[in-house]
């Protein structure tokens, strides 16, 4: 039960480190902040085509399906599933975060800003 309990900490932790992320830094020296703000529109409406909720969806019944056998070793199905969910979900959302920013560097990257971060 007690190692459950720390996976629910370490996930909601990494929601909280997610949800805290920055934007990228671009180096504006010579750059035309009008263009700039275009590209950047234009360069999110991209990243929205990753859909994060599916992955965290698909990485919580996963998780949910582990946890309810590593909980049935431990006596307790039920919590292992709960806490599984909550650790895989949290864990696919987080990858398709990251998926999500390297896209967004990419782009401008691509449209010839330097990305710094």
């Amino acid at each position: 039960m007690r190692m459950y309990k720390l996976t629910f900490l370490i996930a909601a932790a990494a929601l909280a480190g997610c949800a805290a992320h920055p934007d990228p830094i671009v180096d504006m020296k010579g750059v035309d902040p009008e263009k700039f703000a275009v590209d950047w529109e234009e360069c999110e409406a991209y990243t929205d085509e990753i859909d994060i909720s599916k992955g965290a969806a698909k990485g919580g019944a996963l998780g949910g399906v582990v946890g309810a056998a590593a909980g049935a070793v431990g006596g307790d199905a039920g919590d292992g599933a709960a806490y599984g969910a909550i650790a895989g979900g949290t864990r696919s959302g987080l990858a398709a975060d990251r998926e999500k920013q390297q896209v967004f560097k990419r782009c401008l990257r691509g449209r010839g800003y330097r990305v710094l971060n």
